[in-house]
């Protein structure tokens, strides 16, 4: 059986996608869903559990849910975890001294946003040996479109916080734009298709409208603040002395967001 632990806007949609491709997939959230097939309680879902995959917010609730209440690692029939949240690439490898060797790790953080997950076409970041992402194929084949095999255990997190620094810088650097753009009597729409097809031209721009969170402001449960968090997770594996100044202001500029109506 497959577990998806964290079934909120990403984990949620992943979890549908495994079970509409036809694999026995439970789903474990600490918060009362819908689905007969998400539970809070998770004593049977360690039991039965062969494959765990991680969707949870950060660090903390990756060692709850392998290490800490909810104990996982623990259970007598899981052979492998596959890490889907973002995290900090040194805790990620951190992680194979504390993980039974008996216990396969893939690293297989995913971008995309909500609207990617929905239609089963996640971009992942991959770390692990081929054998193990061969045998891992099917799930990302029934989650995603994009699959960028980036080394061993640990690469696949060393590029998505890569990625994400790029990705946050865009979100600040465009929210910035069309603040600036309202002040100068610009229209939002005309502006956001013209930087779709000119040099200014990024992810966060041209999904605009599809993103979910794309006008949002900080609040401590939204993707806003785990872009703040994801941030973090980069310069928590900063090359040694390298100028961490811009990404800093990066991060500064995304927690200083407010809603955009």
């Amino acid at each position: 059986m497959i577990t998806v632990a964290g079934c909120g806007r990403m984990g949620g949609p992943m979890l549908d996608a495994l079970r509409k491709a036809g694999f026995d997939a439970r789903g474990f959230d600490l918060r009362a869903m819908d689905a007969t097939y998400i539970t809070d309680d998770v004593s049977a879902l360690r039991r039965d559990t062969q494959t765990l995959i991680t969707v949870v917010r950060d660090t903390a609730q990756t060692d709850a849910v392998l290490f800490g209440a909810q104990n996982f690692c623990a259970g007598p029939a899981l052979r492998r975890i596959i890490l889907c949240s973002t995290l900090s690439p040194r805790y990620v490898l951190d992680l194979r001294a504390r993980v039974p060797e008996s216990i396969t790790l893939i690293d297989a953080p995913m971008s995309g946003a909500q609207i990617a997950a929905q239609h089963a076409r996640l971009s992942f970041m991959l770390g692990g040996s081929d054998a193990d992402l061969d045998a891992a194929q099917p799930l990302f084949a029934a989650m995603g479109a994009h699959f960028h095999r980036m080394g061993g255990y640990g690469a696949g997190m060393q590029a998505k916080v890569l990625n994400n620094l790029l990705a946050a810088s865009n979100t600040a650097m465009t929210r910035l734009v069309l603040d600036w753009a309202d002040q100068a009597g610009l229209d939002e729409e005309k502006l956001l298709q013209l930087i779709h097809t000119s040099s200014g031209q990024n992810w966060f721009a041209s999904g605009f409208n599809e993103i979910e969170f794309a006008r949002d402001g900080l609040s401590t449960d939204n993707t806003i603040a785990i872009l703040v968090k994801d941030v973090a997770s980069a310069l928590d594996a900063a090359p040694l002395g390298a100028d961490l100044t811009l990404p800093k202001t990066v991060q500064d500029q995304i927690r200083s967001l407010k809603p955009r109506l």
